[in-house]
């Protein structure tokens, strides 16, 4: 039986959520070998430690350490320390998924090694291009080999930008693997709440609460803009006790703009980045959430939770034709209203999509497979 060396890039936490069910279907088979290639994108080890524990997966072969800097400089400093790694015994094939800059940069190196590419998360496209990640995907899609689609407009997209069929396989969302797989391990919120909540906090009782995120450049980068958001955050919670999990770019500006009096309402928990079981814990409680998260979008669609998304496009239009989330921009004033309307009207329930089954792993390692097989046949072959 042939077998085939296949290395899977990671470097940022969406990355870990959507890898970890791919390593598990591929180590089910007899006929690969996986190598975990971790570029150290996020650099928070103590982080990173808990993303892998709970999500069971192994300890990556390779870590490049590559840390922080702009857009370019990380992307050059993972194509100069990954092509130490691959240009001297190439994988058979190099899996990517999502759309940060590690995805580009292996993606990138691949294609001068005429290494093959599979794409997973293929064909998303929020058509903003003062988006890093609009641009990461992109060029991503232009140099994979097999792209491996989570909704079926995907492909669409991606056949008007002249990529060949044969190329795309609808597979459905991994992140729903991982979803569905730690749902019974999940954190309760209430234990969450109890560890960050301050003494003055006055408890969810009957209203329950709201979880919100927020981390895009677009909305924090911008201590106004941020002012202006944590504005309509201190006004949603006068109805909804709301806890936020501040991403450390955000802590940045909060702390460098003198913010932070801002978040001292006793309505709002400020916690730092949170574990994914705990993160998940708080979804699934939540009456809303509140956030800029591509990933979360299609979490609280799975968990059937209303989403309020602070952005004015998304690359998930699923997410909104489908199921739970709602493009609020990120006025702070409409950002304020539709909280209360979403929480007036019980808010937006949607339904799941398709393959949206916790198997879109199996699927994936299948067309792995089956390219491998295929770009193996003899020339003439049937």
């Amino acid at each position: 039986m042939t077998t085939w060396r296949v290395d899977c890039i990671v470097g940022a936490r969406p990355n870990f959520v959507k890898i970890a069910p791919i390593l598990r279907a591929l180590a089910a088979r007899g006929d690969i070998r996986s190598r975990l290639i971790h570029t150290g994108q996020h650099y928070d080890l103590a982080m990173n430690a808990v993303f892998f524990a709970e999500l069971a997966i192994p300890t990556p072969n390779i870590n490049l350490e590559v840390g922080s800097g702009t857009n370019t400089e990380q992307t050059a400093r993972i194509m100069i320390a990954l092509e130490g790694v691959l240009a001297p015994a190439k994988p058979d094939m190099l899996i990517v998924v999502g759309d940060v800059n590690s995805t580009l940069a292996a993606s990138l190196l691949a294609a001068k090694l005429r290494i093959p590419i599979a794409h997973v998360e293929a064909g998303l496209r929020s058509h903003d291009r003062t988006m890093p990640e609009e641009i990461n995907r992109l060029v991503t899609d232009r140099l994979a080999d097999l792209l491996l689609t989570t909704e079926r407009s995907a492909a669409d997209q991606l056949v008007k930008e002249g990529v060949e069929p044969f190329r795309i396989h609808f597979v459905g969302n991994v992140m729903i693997d991982s979803l569905m797989a730690c749902l019974p391990r999940a954190i309760p919120a209430v234990d969450t709440i109890s560890e960050y909540a301050p003494a003055s906090f006055t408890g969810v009782g009957a209203t329950g609460f709201g979880f919100v995120t927020l981390h895009r450049p677009s909305n924090v980068d911008d201590p106004a803009k941020l002012a202006g958001l944590l504005e309509a955050f201190c006004d949603i919670a006068l109805e909804l006790p709301l806890l936020f999990a501040i991403h450390p770019r955000t802590r940045t500006v909060i702390d460098a703009a003198g913010l932070s009096p801002m978040l001292e309402s006793s309505n709002i928990i400020a916690t730092p980045p949170l574990s994914y079981l705990r993160a998940i814990g708080l979804m699934r409680s939540s009456r809303i959430v509140i956030t800029d998260s591509g990933g979360v979008q299609e979490e609280t669609t799975a968990l059937g939770v209303p989403c309020l998304t602070v952005r004015d496009n998304t690359e998930r239009p699923i997410t909104i034709t489908e199921g739970t989330n709602t493009l609020v921009g990120s006025n702070p004033a409409a950002v304020s209203r539709a909280a209360r309307t979403a929480l007036g009207a019980r808010g937006k329930r949607g339904r799941i999509p398709e393959l949206w089954d916790g198997r879109a792993a199996e699927r994936i390692a299948e067309h792995v497979v089956d390219f491998l097989a295929r770009r193996d046949e003899p020339v003439g072959s049937l």
